[in-house]
């Protein structure tokens, strides 16, 4: 339990030092735009519920894809595919903004 609580601290405080970096905020707010519209498109193309269509926009995303949710439709598959190549792209810059940060120590790190 120890180690849960210092990864996740030390997890907020990269996130608290990579706010002020332009590029991480670019990337948060892609990231975020990217989740929303899979969310949005998933709930009214393939009438899945909001949490169903978020929770597949995430799992697709983080390539993770556990199959237990799948587009039926044609439109839903091109979308996804297109989803894909988009989005692992966007996770990945915010991802590599946040490793910066947990590698990096920051001016109250130093010490």
């Amino acid at each position: 339990m120890i180690s849960l609580y210092t990864t996740v601290l030390r997890l907020l405080k990269a996130i608290l030092r990579s706010r002020k970096i332009p590029e991480f905020r670019a990337a948060l707010v892609l990231a975020a735009l990217t989740l929303l519209s899979g969310t949005v498109f998933y709930h009214g193309v393939e009438g899945w519920r909001w949490i169903d269509a978020f929770y597949f926009s995430a799992t697709t995303i983080s390539t993770v894809g556990l199959g237990d949710l799948s587009p039926q439709t044609d439109v839903g598959k091109v979308f996804t595919v297109i989803y894909i190549f988009v989005g692992v792209g966007i996770f990945v810059a915010l991802f590599s903004q946040l490793a910066r940060a947990l590698i990096k120590p920051g001016k109250d790190d130093e010490k």
